[in-house]
């Protein structure tokens, strides 16, 4: 028999640490390989995680709540030498033997930070656990274990983020008193009001996801003054078109053809046109981004948004994108993405008219500096100028809401943007062959 330790995995090239979630499997089960073992939370997604050895689940290291970084040990496998599983060994190795045997096999690195975290510096009675993220800009800006304890955490258990540290950094040096916390106390991400509870209110507890989401809502809403612009598109030729050939889609690609592949490809044209609305803003800094990833939202059951990305976007065709953004879309429902599915994206786009909204004022995704809403599509009558005059019609319309970052895109450049999305909608044109 041999012992292997199965070790967080690489789940995304941002990734660096994962949550324990829940263990699928306890210890003595025997397991095969590829078989589900446990599931991780990340930044960016849930994800159940396979067994890297069939035998048996020998030791659980890593309990369920506990931050990991990747390539760090999460449990041993007993594996078989001739295809035979034995039966878990009737006594455990000891703990201090375990613990030096996984010290020695981890990576340096991981070695360090395990040390670094649970060992607190003198005079400081700090116990929480610090990302290698965290660790690496409290080096690079000279931050002592001292000073690194009493940045307040806005993370799970009071864990300090890398926005925590980035809104700390901010602040450091200048004449306005740094907020801090205490490693006793419980560091809140919101501050607390005063909350009247009657017998007849149901409190419910937010998920891990909808507090990410929380937070983030609130970080962009800090860090980018928003800006909204509306426009109304005439969605005639693009609603006649999808009428006429829906049908044979389905019948011909084996799925249906929605507006969203529309919205999409008049984006990626119109950035093309407006390259400085795909940029996202490092300090002083302006990143102009080559690549136009456009992330689409998409609402899950549980009720919470994801926002999947669509890769080069600009490079696929109608069909392309039809089958891209279902594809993600299912995936997402079903929580089959992967962490690098939902990175990367450079502008984003929601469509709000799925649940019968005309307009919204959507909120950026950081570190983009823009995204769009479109509503529902109406029936409306509008004048129409004609060689013979103007006449009234009835005609498909919907409103396009673009929110910017007014620190590096002007009301000129956000209105000129949405309006030259509307007018590619507008274009479509309608003997476009299937």
């Amino acid at each position: 028999m041999a012992s292997v330790e199965m070790l967080m995995p690489k789940m995304g090239e941002s990734i660096i640490e994962g949550t324990i979630l829940t263990w699928l499997k306890k210890e003595g089960d025997v397991i095969e390989q590829d078989e589900s073992v446990l599931e991780v939370a990340t930044d960016k997604v849930d994800t159940e995680v396979p067994a890297t050895h069939a035998g048996i689940l020998k030791k659980i290291l890593a309990k369920e709540g506990e931050v990991v970084a990747v390539g760090a040990p999460i449990a041993i496998i007993e594996t078989a030498t001739n295809g035979q599983v034995s039966e878990p060994a009737g006594k455990p190795a000891s703990e201090t033997s375990q613990k030096d045997e996984l010290l020695a096999a981890a990576p340096a690195q991981t070695a360090t930070l395990i040390t670094a975290a649970s060992t607190p510096t003198s005079g400081t009675q700090d116990d929480r656990f610090y990302s290698p993220l965290v660790l690496s800009i409290a080096k690079e800006e000279k931050i002592s274990r001292e000073e690194l304890a009493t940045i307040a955490g806005t993370g799970k258990d009071g864990r300090v983020t890398k926005q925590d540290m980035l809104h700390y950094l901010s602040q450091r040096g200048s004449s306005q008193p740094i907020a801090t916390s205490s490693v006793a106390s419980q560091p809140s991400a919101f501050p607390r009001v005063e909350m009247s509870i009657s017998a007849q209110d149901e409190i419910i507890e937010m998920d891990r996801m909808r507090k990410m989401i929380a937070q983030r809502m609130v970080d962009s809403k800090r860090i980018s003054p928003h800006v909204t612009s509306f426009v109304e598109a005439d969605m005639t030729n693009i609603v006649l078109w999808r009428n006429k050939v829906k049908d044979a889609y389905q019948k011909k690609e084996g799925e249906p053809l929605t507006f969203t592949p529309f919205f999409i490809q008049a984006v990626a044209k119109a950035i093309k046109d407006f390259p400085m609305i795909n940029i996202s803003v490092d300090g002083d800094r302006i990143i102009k981004k080559k690549d136009i990833n456009i992330g689409v939202a998409v609402a899950l059951p549980t009720g919470n948004l994801i926002v999947p990305v669509i890769r080069n976007a600009d490079q696929l065709n109608l069909t392309g994108l039809s089958k891209k953004i279902n594809d993600l879309a299912n995936r997402a429902r079903t929580n089959k993405l992967s962490p690098d599915e939902l990175t990367g994206g450079t502008y984003t786009v929601s469509n709000v008219g799925s649940f019968g909204n005309v307009l919204g004022t959507p909120i950026i995704m950081q570190p983009q500096v823009a995204i769009l809403a479109v509503g529902a599509i109406q029936k409306k009558p509008a004048v129409l100028e004609l060689p013979s005059g103007d006449v009234i019609a009835i005609r498909h319309k919907m409103f396009l809401s673009h929110s910017y970052d007014h620190r590096v895109v002007d009301g000129s450049l956000g209105g000129m943007f949405v309006r030259r999305v509307a007018d590619y909608l507008e274009a479509f044109d309608i003997n476009l062959p299937l």
